[in-house]
């Protein structure tokens, strides 16, 4: 059941992030995320853990050139977002 609010949840914020990733690119960082706010938006974002896609980054990613890190193969890997976190270029869009 909780899975099913997560991802019903994540659905809303693609469907509302679409209109942000023409502007993606373009973001500037915001405030660094905790450690365990950094979990909960990559488990919101990459439920199986493996990578985030460009496609899927608009509703957490401010910039994604920049998070994709020095491979440029457009996708975040687990390091590369907790680097990104580190860095405010990952939104935390729980508040």
């Amino acid at each position: 059941m909780t899975k099913l609010f997560v991802l019903a949840g994540l659905a809303v914020l693609l469907v509302s992030g679409t209109a942000t990733a023409a502007t993606m690119s373009s973001g500037r960082p915001s405030a660094v995320l905790t450690k365990k706010q950094c979990k909960t938006v990559w488990n919101a974002a990459v439920p199986d853990g493996r990578y985030l896609d460009r496609a899927n980054a608009a509703p957490f990613i401010v910039n994604f050139k920049l998070a994709d890190g020095p491979d440029q193969d457009g996708r975040i890997s687990k390091r590369e977002f907790k680097k990104a976190c580190k860095k405010g270029l990952v939104k935390y869009p729980f508040r």
